[in-house]
């Protein structure tokens, strides 16, 4: 029993000190999160997003998340679905997604105590031959891309 006590204890403090270490590591790639973008809605299940990244990582890393925002008022999770909902396969393939879970603390003025986590998702298209991660923020809101590989659906 003492043993069992001691090796719980020794995962809680390794666990909570590699959070805290890639915590520290997101901080210092992560951008200024003061400034607050308002996203457009397309429809009322779509944002409007039109212009492709330039950053073949945008999107698909977890240090260049799509930062959807919402959290605030309470449509964090409805907006991170209008962000996937914009976007298409590269000819124009209709999405499917779910969300795979949580991970990647980093640091936002809106997240719990200073800190955010950003959902994963998988995204796949018919006929595609691999299923993409995507990662997005919805503590924060900038300015949204149209993830390399993909296009903006078309309404």
């Amino acid at each position: 029993m003492k043993n069992l006590a001691l090796f719980t204890l020794f995962i809680l403090m390794t666990s909570c000190n590699s959070t805290k270490t890639a915590l520290e590591k997101s901080n210092s790639k992560t951008e200024d999160t003061s400034v607050e973008k308002t996203q457009i809605l397309q429809n009322s299940y779509a944002f409007l997003v039109t212009t492709k990244a330039t950053d073949k990582d945008y999107g698909y890393s977890p240090d260049k998340p799509a930062m959807v925002g919402g959290v605030n008022s309470n449509e964090g999770p409805t907006n991170e679905r209008r962000f996937l909902n914009a976007l298409a396969g590269p000819n124009g393939e209709e999405l499917e997604y779910y969300r795979a879970g949580s991970c990647c603390p980093m640091k936002s003025k809106n997240g719990f105590k200073g800190v955010a986590l950003l959902d994963k998702y998988r995204v796949y298209y018919k006929g595609s031959k691999d299923t993409l991660d995507l990662y997005i923020n919805m503590y924060d809101s900038r300015q949204l891309y149209i993830p390399s590989g993909l296009t903006a659906r078309k309404f």
